[in-house]
C-alpha cells in the first residue's frame, strides 16, 4: 500500500462538523491536507473510483481516514464494512468520530477494523494521542490541549 499521500480523508454529511473538525486539527498544528468528502459513496469514489463506467481513477492512499458514523446513502460501518475488504483500504487507519455515544457502535466500530473510536466534539489532544498510538507520529506536529470543537447546533 503506498502511504505516500499526506491526506487526511475526513467523511462526514454535516458541512458545520467537517468545517469545525478541519478548523480543530489546524489550530491543533495538524498540517496535513484534509480531504473532505461528505457520504460514503463519495468516500468510495475518492479511494477507490468508480469501477467499469470509465469514471475516475482511484485518489492516492490516505495516511488517515476519520469517519463519521451516521450519514446518508452508504452509513458509516457498512462503509468501514468495505473498505476493510478491498485490498486497497484495508490497512489505511481508520478513526470513528462520532456523536454516539452507544456501546454497541464502539464494539461494532472495532469489530469491523476500526483503530480508534472519538466521540464528538473532538478533542484535539485526544486526536493526537490517537495518531500517535495508530505510528502516525507525523500528523501532528503541535498539540494545544486546550483545542476542542463544541457540536454544531444544526
Amino acid at each position: 500500500m503506498n502511504m505516500g499521500s499526506n491526506t487526511i480523508l475526513l467523511v462526514e454529511d454535516s458541512a458545520d462538523d467537517a468545517e469545525l473538525t478541519s478548523r480543530a486539527l489546524r489550530r491543533g498544528n495538524v498540517l496535513n491536507e484534509i480531504v473532505v468528502v461528505r457520504d460514503g459513496v463519495k468516500a468510495l469514489d475518492y479511494l477507490l473510483g468508480r469501477r467499469g463506467d470509465g469514471g475516475q481513477e482511484p485518489n492516492g492512499t490516505p495516511v488517515l481516514i476519520v469517519l463519521d458514523l451516521h450519514m446518508p446513502k452508504i452509513g458509516g460501518l457498512a462503509l468501514l464494512r468495505r473498505l476493510r475488504s478491498e485490498e486497497r483500504t484495508r490497512r489505511i487507519p481508520v478513526l470513528i468520530l462520532s456523536g454516539s455515544n452507544d456501546e454497541r457502535d464502539v464494539v461494532s466500530s472495532h469489530d469491523l477494523g476500526a483503530n480508534r473510536f472519538i466521540g464528538k466534539p473532538i478533542d484535539v489532544a485526544q486526536f493526537a494521542a490517537a495518531a500517535r498510538q495508530l505510528g502516525l507520529h507525523g500528523l501532528v506536529a503541535a498539540v494545544d490541549d486546550t483545542a476542542s470543537v463544541p457540536r454544531s447546533a444544526g
